[in-house]
């Protein structure tokens, strides 16, 4: 039975029940020195390899709330997860990426080593994990993990630019004025899915009120008028799927002809 097999009421019911015991394991730990390593407590682990996608929610969101409930765990926490991303299975390693996007909401200082190490994860499911770790982070603590991203914008793998482009599209749709800079940085891309993915992001912070035309300026000063014509397809594109667009895409279109320089030339 799924986690959204059960009522309501059971479901709180749960998920009380595993914050407890993932806070009972926690505590149970023996103390830290800097060599001896972590054991994942069999609960822990069980929930953090369940099948069940909201199980393992549930354990990282419980994770990252004792984090800040309970300073005197932080140290254990943060050694727990280090030992969960060694762990074989990805559910594991998924999980501790997605509680240490928890904790770096607001204490960002020690996740961004461990997702460094999990953007080059094995698995697809690991790496994803720290694109949506860095979404809601870039949404709740802009500053840190702005610096991170332009920190990996260049790197020499496309899958981690891509990833990274990804990871700063949630803080675009609210603020486009601080992903446009590290996307123009990319403008002359050539590896096919990371210019997809630039041409998406933008076109994702375009439709709220006010960004189109934070885009549209931001646009104007970029040299590469291909990529600028297929943003511009893309930002139609998004306004049409999107009914709760700002815009009717007739407006959009006639947006972006009036005071896109490209259509004026």
């Amino acid at each position: 039975m799924g986690f959204y097999d059960l009522s309501k009421t059971e479901r709180q019911k749960l998920v009380n029940e595993i914050e407890i015991k993932i806070l009972e394991a926690i505590s149970d730990l023996p103390s830290l020195t800097e060599d001896n390593d972590i054991i994942i407590p069999e609960t822990i682990w069980n929930y953090s390899s369940d099948k069940d996608t909201y199980i393992r929610k549930n354990a990282y969101l419980s994770i990252g709330r004792i984090y800040f409930a309970h300073n005197d765990l932080e140290k254990k926490i943060l050694r727990l997860l280090d030992a969960m991303l060694e762990d074989k299975n990805e559910r594991v390693r998924q999980t501790s990426i997605y509680a240490l996007g928890e904790i770096g909401k607001k204490d960002a200082d020690n996740v961004f080593k461990p997702f460094e190490k999990a953007l080059v994860d094995e698995h697809h499911s690991v790496r994803n994990a720290v694109i949506g770790a860095l979404k809601q982070m870039g949404f709740k603590n802009p500053v840190p993990t702005i610096k991170f991203a332009k920190k990996h914008l260049h790197d020499d793998d496309p899958k981690i630019r891509r990833e990274i482009i990804h990871g700063i599209e949630l803080r675009g749709r609210t603020h486009p004025e601080e992903v446009l800079p590290l996307l123009k940085e990319l403008q002359n891309e050539k590896v096919k899915t990371v210019r997809d993915m630039i041409i998406h992001v933008i076109g994702q912070i375009s439709y709220k009120k006010g960004c189109i035309e934070i885009v549209v300026e931001n646009l104007n000063n970029w040299t590469n008028s291909e990529l600028v014509i297929d943003v511009s397809e893309e930002i139609i594109k998004v306004h049409t799927n999107y009914k709760f667009a700002t815009k009717t895409p007739e407006e959009a279109n006639e947006y972006m002809k009036t005071h896109l320089t490209l259509f004026n030339q």
